[in-house]
């Protein structure tokens, strides 16, 4: 056996055990990981406030503080107003049940001519299997809810305090990075972060833009419609469908159409067709135009990057994946050497469509002079 046999087995051991606690250890913290990514973002949108504060005399953990303080008390008032709200329909709602399902069964009965009752609907559902079954899976799984929302509060907590450290250290953070590079790296990693900070905002500006118009559109369909609570809806449907990716617009159109069904069950209906349709425009034709002028990004790769996002990372690769694509975009940018373009109409899309113009470019000079056979001796024509 050589010598050098048994140190190269020991070395690949090691190196694979290293691999495996790496891989093991990697993902125990992938968590972690994500909500530090998400915080960094979060960071990076609310630093031209922050610094903007701080430009002026204040202390940048003051400022932090302050703007984290706004967010908060918006967010607290903005849930209290819809939990009133909600507590006050579904009231109605249960009052009204009654009055509801007797239109609905007298419609059933007019339309297709049969003879059903109230009292035997509501005994048919109330000793029905599966309404049992899912009283009892309801009742056990009261405990998992609560494991899961406490779960989702101290993420949040986690995320928050990643982000006021982010933003209130941010130049401490800056100068920590960059004292461990040569100054040209430094350079580099200073723009990339403005150009991630301007890039966060800019996506953070075409969101809010599209919750004002998608909280302008709702609030006219539902004034039209006559259904209470018509702005404080129109403000949930918009923050919502904006800023909660993936399940965003269904939990945005869940809420009036619940509204809308007590003052008219075919008014929930036409809600819902209205969120249908609006969601198609805001998808194909809204969306991809104002997210390419706010983050300069082409429409189809900010649809590509949202869909790549979510496969990765799920909801919260769908919710960083355009500023983070646009900001890799906009820092390669500067290393990509271009060249002025021809003028050829081809660029443009035009064809060249003059005769024997193809056959020109395909066909080398000479090729297809062919021998003719002549009585009066061999000639050579085209």
């Amino acid at each position: 056996m050589p010598r050098w046999l048994p140190r190269a087995i020991v070395l690949a051991l090691a190196l694979y055990a290293c691999f495996q606690l790496g891989a093991w250890a990697f993902h125990q913290l992938i968590g972690l990981l994500l909500n530090v990514l998400i915080a960094f973002f979060l960071a990076l949108a609310i630093e031209p406030a922050v610094g903007r504060m701080a430009a002026r005399g204040v202390r940048r953990g003051l400022a932090t503080f302050l703007v984290f303080f706004g967010i908060l008390v918006f967010s607290v008032g903005f849930v209290v107003l819809l939990g009133s709200m909600l507590a006050d329909q579904i009231v109605t709602m249960v009052e009204e049940f009654p009055k509801y399902l007797d239109s609905v069964i007298n419609w059933i009965n007019a339309t297709f001519k049969t003879e059903l009752s109230r009292v035997e609907v509501q005994d048919s559902v109330l000793k029905s299997d599966w309404l049992q079954q899912y009283v009892q899976n309801s009742a056990s799984g009261v405990l998992d809810v609560s494991a899961t929302v406490l779960s989702g509060l101290f993420r949040l907590l986690t995320i928050s305090l990643f982000a006021f450290y982010f933003a209130a250290d941010g130049p401490r953070l800056r100068r920590a990075l960059c004292s461990v590079l040569p100054p040209a790296k430094q350079t580099e990693v200073l723009r990339a972060w403005e150009i991630a900070v301007a890039k966060t905002g800019g996506y953070l500006y075409s969101r809010g833009l599209m919750a004002l118009i998608s909280g302008a559109a709702h609030f006219v369909l539902l004034e039209i419609l006559g259904v209470p609570y018509a702005p404080a809806l129109a403000v949930w449907v918009g923050l919502v469908s904006q800023f909660i990716p993936t399940i965003g617009t269904y939990l945005a159109g869940a809420l009036p159409m619940l509204i809308a069904f007590t003052v008219d069950p075919w008014y929930a209906v036409w809600v819902l067709g209205f969120v249908v349709v609006y969601q198609q425009f805001e998808n194909y034709v809204l969306q991809p135009k104002l997210t390419s002028k706010t983050v300069d990004i082409h429409p189809a790769v900010a649809f590509g990057s949202v869909i790549a996002g979510t496969a990765l990372m799920g909801a919260v690769g769908a919710l960083i994946a355009i500023p983070a694509v646009a900001t890799l975009q906009a820092f390669l940018g500067a290393y990509v050497k271009r060249y002025a373009v021809t003028d050829d109409p081809r660029v443009q899309g035009h064809r060249d469509r003059r005769p024997g113009q193809l056959l020109r470019i395909f066909r080398p000079s000479g090729a297809g002079r062919t021998t003719v056979p002549d009585p009066a001796g061999p000639t050579t024509g085209d």
